[in-house]
């Protein structure tokens, strides 16, 4: 099992600079990149101060600049938000100036905060079709010139300036949930990544389910690699756990006025919904969240780990930000590397 890093820039309110915000995240990327993790990635997010994220490209642009092996990756770029001429155009600059190390993920928007503003009109449930319709035209134009007439979008005879390094273009991954999109994933060749939230390890199970009916339902040969992310946070003893489960819920806390459209949000700032508000508050209990995440001292989170790969999880994607104190982030964060990530290096 290889093993990624996700990060934002995320400020949970104004108490830090984006100064050091600018720094803690590069640093974390370079640990990642040092420690031999495969890929980085960055979202794409509008308007709102926990990911701050308005070009992932020009993120993975700057993570390149100052990085030397690790791979970068969208996660995702949110297709109704493109014209896919500037979208395939973006990509292959991307993999031009990172010399090839582009991971390009697509998906559909996470939002409807986001959509009203970016997309007026669209409902986020629709938002898959032009995730559907958009890369088999990004895929055509990265060969040359094409013409499309689609139900979104429509231009004549065009291609992508330039195209990608490399050959065939970047790997494309697409977020996936609901089974329609594992299957649109691997009857179009595109590897999978997945993120089961809150839940359970069942979760996660489900999702490996989906994935063998696709490719069953497909027969098509394709094998797309099978990436989970997961929260996490190494610490060296129990006791530490209660500081990263308070970080977690008031991340989390955001994340549901967001996920629910809400509408409470100030100056890019999500007002944190109190958990007894929440019909869900279960998925956001402490015992849950220490047990349901990648939590835990290493010898725990090796065993952990250990459960998604006999599952059949290919990439594990560790997900950093969560509102924590950056000196706690890059702790854990060290603690993995140095403790976690040998037990797997040696297999």
């Amino acid at each position: 099992m290889k093993f990624d890093l996700a990060i934002n820039l995320e400020r949970a309110d104004n108490s830090l600079s984006m100064k050091d915000v600018k720094n803690h995240t590069l640093k974390m990327v370079q640990m990642a990149d040092q420690s031999g993790f495969n890929i980085v990635w960055a979202a794409e997010h509008h308007a709102l101060e926990m990911t701050i994220a308005p070009n992932p490209f020009q993120i993975i642009t700057w993570w390149a600049e100052n990085t030397n092996d690790v791979r970068l990756g969208t996660a995702v770029a949110a297709a109704p938000y493109w014209h896919p001429i500037k979208l395939a155009g973006e990509a292959a600059f991307t993999d031009l100036i990172t010399e090839g190390r582009l991971e390009f993920g697509i998906g559909s928007g996470a939002y409807q905060r986001e959509f009203d503003r970016m997309h007026p009109g669209l409902k986020q449930s629709d938002a898959w079709k032009y995730m559907q319709e958009s890369l088999p035209v990004i895929k055509k134009l990265w060969e040359g010139d094409y013409e499309h007439n689609g139900e979104f979008w429509s231009f004549p005879l065009s291609t992508s300036v330039p195209k990608p390094v490399q050959k065939g273009g970047p790997p494309v991954w697409v977020a996936a949930r609901a089974p329609i999109t594992y299957d649109y994933a691997v009857k179009n060749h595109c590897n999978i990544m997945s993120w089961p939230l809150t839940r359970p390890f069942s979760e996660a199970e489900l999702y490996k389910q989906r994935l063998d009916d696709a490719l069953e339902s497909a027969s098509n040969g394709f094998k797309p690699i099978f990436a989970m992310m997961r929260h996490a946070a190494v610490y060296k003893n129990k006791e530490e756990a209660s500081i990263y489960i308070r970080a977690i819920q008031r991340i989390l806390g955001q994340f549901e006025n967001l996920f629910k459209n809400l509408g409470d949000v100030k100056d890019g700032f999500p007002k944190e919904i109190a958990l007894k508000e929440l019909e869900n508050r279960e998925e956001y209990n402490p015992t849950m969240l220490e047990e349901n995440l990648l939590f835990g001292t290493p010898d725990e989170v090796i065993k952990k780990l250990k459960r998604y790969e006999d599952l059949g999880v290919d990439n594990f994607i560790y997900y950093a930000s969560m509102g924590l104190d950056h000196s706690l982030q890059k702790r854990s964060l060290e603690l993995f590397c140095e403790e976690v990530l040998p037990a797997f290096q040696q297999e």
